[in-house]
C-alpha cells in the first residue's frame, strides 16, 4: 500500500510567503545576554561528565535544521510530553500584526522523536548553540533540561527543549482549530509557519513516524490555504 500523501504542499506553502523585512528585537521585551546563555549552558553541562557524548532530544526543526554536527540518530518517544505550538511569536515566523506560533515540548502524552547524539569534542560548542538559537526572552519561554527518552536499545538521557509557562511568550494549550488558523497566514523573515509544519511533518514520515496531532493539523493548514 502507498504511503498517504500529505495534504500540505510546498505550492500551497508558496500561497502563504511573504517577503519580510526583520523587525528586530521586540519592544517591552527583556533578552538574555550572552553571559546569560553561557551560564545556562553551563548549568545544562554540569550534569554531563566532560568530553564524553551527549544526546539530544529533536522533535521539530532540529530533526531539519540542527545547525551543529550529530554523529547517530535514533528514533525514541519522550514519554509524558507532547508537540504543542504553544510559543507565540511575533518575529521570525510571524509578524507583530499576524503573530505566528512555534513549537515546544509541553506536558501531555508522549512525543516520538529523534535522539541525536553529540560527538564529546563538540559537545560544549552544539549545546552553546542550540541555547542561543532557542532561548531568547528573559525569562525564556523554553528551556533546556535532561530527560529520558526511550528507544529500541533502552532508555538513553537527553537534552530537551521544553516549554516554560513562567515564559512571557508561552500561549498555553490552544485549540487545534487557532493553531491552524493561525499556521495558515502568518509570516515573518524566517518564513511561513506552514512551511515550517510542512516541514516538521514531511521528515518525521521520512522516519516512520505518524504524529496524529500533526497530520490532522497540516491537513486543517492546507485547507484554509486553499480556502483563502
Amino acid at each position: 500500500m502507498q504511503p498517504q500523501a500529505m495534504k500540505l504542499t510546498a505550492e500551497l506553502v508558496r500561497r502563504v510567503h511573504r517577503n519580510v523585512v526583520d523587525s528586530g528585537p521586540q519592544d517591552g521585551m527583556t533578552h538574555l545576554t550572552e553571559d546569560d546563555h553561557k551560564l545556562i549552558a553551563s548549568q545544562l553541562l554540569a550534569e554531563h561528565p566532560p568530553g564524553t557524548d551527549i544526546w539530544l532530544f529533536a522533535y521539530g526543526s532540529l530533526i531539519w535544521k540542527p545547525e551543529f554536527p550529530h554523529v547517530e540518530e535514533k528514533l525514541a518517544t519522550a514519554k509524558g510530553w507532547q508537540r504543542s505550538f504553544c510559543i507565540r511569536i511575533e518575529r521570525w515566523r510571524g509578524t507583530v500584526d499576524v503573530p505566528g506560533l512555534m513549537m515546544a515540548l509541553d506536558r501531555g502524552d508522549e512525543c516520538r522523536g529523534i535522539a541525536l547524539r553529540l560527538a564529546g569534542a563538540t559537545v560544549a560548542e552544539s549545546i552553546g548553540k542550540l541555547v542561543r538559537r532557542e532561548l531568547i526572552f528573559n525569562p525564556p519561554s523554553q528551556l533546556p533540561r535532561w530527560i529520558t527518552v526511550e528507544t529500541d536499545d533502552g532508555p538513553l538521557r537527553a537534552v530537551a527543549i521544553v516549554s516554560n509557562p513562567e515564559g512571557p511568550i508561552y500561549a498555553g494549550h490552544l485549540p487545534i482549530e487557532t493553531v491552524a488558523d493561525t499556521l495558515s497566514r502568518a509570516c515573518g523573515h524566517w518564513g511561513s509557519g506552514a512551511e515550517y509544519l510542512l516541514n516538521t511533518v514531511s521528515n518525521l514520515e521520512e522516519r516512520g513516524i505518524r504524529d496524529n496531532f500533526l497530520w490532522q493539523l497540516q491537513e486543517m493548514v492546507a485547507d484554509r490555504i486553499a480556502a483563502n
